[in-house]
């Protein structure tokens, strides 16, 4: 891995933090301190497995790629591909939000 793969993995989730209010922002930056790291790995590690069990009330299939967000920061051959997939979610979200706006519901 490189510090490449680092900074656009940071880059994703400022963005991604920068959008949300401020009452989850603030504990999301917490989390993404590096002495954070013994919250974030059990947290990824719950998430997903909670995530499996998704067809349970309360639980569900999100949860598996946030808990994968959180383990990316600290396991480096997850930061890449996790990266990636912020980065074409977000695309596919902008051009969602634009397309929509062009053409409003008749």
């Amino acid at each position: 891995m490189t510090n490449t793969d680092d900074r656009r993995l940071d880059r994703s989730l400022d963005r991604l933090q920068g959008r949300l209010p401020n009452w989850i922002a603030r504990p999301v930056g917490g989390l993404r301190k590096p002495d954070a790291r013994w919250i974030r790995i059990p947290s990824g590690v719950l998430l997903i497995v909670g995530g499996f069990l998704g067809f349970l009330p309360i639980l569900g299939f999100w949860m598996v790629p946030l808990g994968v967000l959180l383990l990316a920061l600290d396991v480096p051959f997850l930061r890449r591909p996790t990266a990636g997939l912020m980065i074409r979610g977000e695309r596919r979200w902008t051009e969602w939000r634009r397309k929509r706006r062009r053409d409003p519901p008749a």
